[in-house]
């Protein structure tokens, strides 16, 4: 198998496992991404999901372009992609928030599927760019519509009107990624962000993800009056009882996730 995937205490990590082309994702690893984000969002035991790649030298180099899809220029990007590079890019449907455990290298698709996820922790070795004007190619699966969104617009222009990389400490200052740290404190790292969010109710987790990506291009008054299905469930739910009750009665809340 390309990728590994399993689920333990209610996190879900999924290992991209091709360290011999830098974790290139081709159309079979792509055809199981998609399938695993699909038994994901189908799962009630999954709170947190981690993205990561075997390996120390990438994340993903983005696609194998020495074994993908024959098609070319306009028909590629004419073609349908579920959810944008890796079928997380673009995913408006995954609800669960996603942390991007970035072991090194991330271009192309490999940061487009960076940028699909809600969180990133980075290795110091790691690097991010979107390299594919260097080759006559255009970042089509969510680079050039997310990078802009993600980080100021100027910094955005500078990495995809050059190509050009830049390094863990400098996505750090961008506000590309939320933490980096040596590569031996990698999953300490990683444990600690998951740690916090299972502290947390998972339909309230689900709730706010879903609105901050269903509603990012609405006015303020605009997405605070959407009736978004994740809100209502965390707002009618038995966890929001026991949040408060655990309050008053000075005990850690039990999550049913209900």
């Amino acid at each position: 198998m390309t990728v590994s995937f399993n689920v333990a205490n209610h996190v879900a990590t999924v290992t991209i496992d091709r360290p011999e082309v830098l974790n290139a994702v081709d159309m079979a690893t792509e055809a199981e991404l998609l399938r695993i984000w699909d038994e994901i969002e189908r799962r009630d035991d999954v709170r947190v999901v981690v993205l990561t790649a075997t390996g120390e030298r990438a994340f993903s180099a983005g696609a194998d372009l020495k074994n993908t899809s024959n098609l070319k220029g306009v028909e590629y990007w004419a073609a349908a992609r579920p959810g944008g590079f890796g079928g997380i890019a673009l995913r408006e449907t995954l609800d669960v928030p996603v942390i991007a455990r970035v072991n090194g290298l991330a271009l192309g698709g490999g940061l487009e599927m960076v940028l699909g996820c809600d969180l990133v922790v980075a290795c110091e070795e790691a690097s991010f760019g979107l390299p594919e004007p260097l080759v006559g190619r255009l970042p089509l699966d969510g680079g050039m519509v997310l990078l802009q969104r993600q980080i100021g617009f100027r910094h955005a222009m500078g990495m995809m009107l050059t190509g050009q990389r830049v390094n863990a400490r400098r996505a750090l200052e961008i506000g590309l990624i939320n933490e980096v740290v040596p590569r031996a404190e990698l999953d300490t790292a990683v444990e600690r962000w998951v740690q916090q969010m299972l502290a947390c109710a998972p339909l309230s987790l689900k709730a706010i993800k879903q609105v901050v990506r269903r509603t990012g291009m609405l006015s303020p008054s605009e997405a605070h009056g959407q009736r978004l299905p994740a809100l209502m469930a965390a707002l009618r739910s038995e966890d929001a009882d026991e949040g408060v009750l655990a309050f008053q009665q000075k005990r850690k809340p039990q999550w049913l996730g209900r």
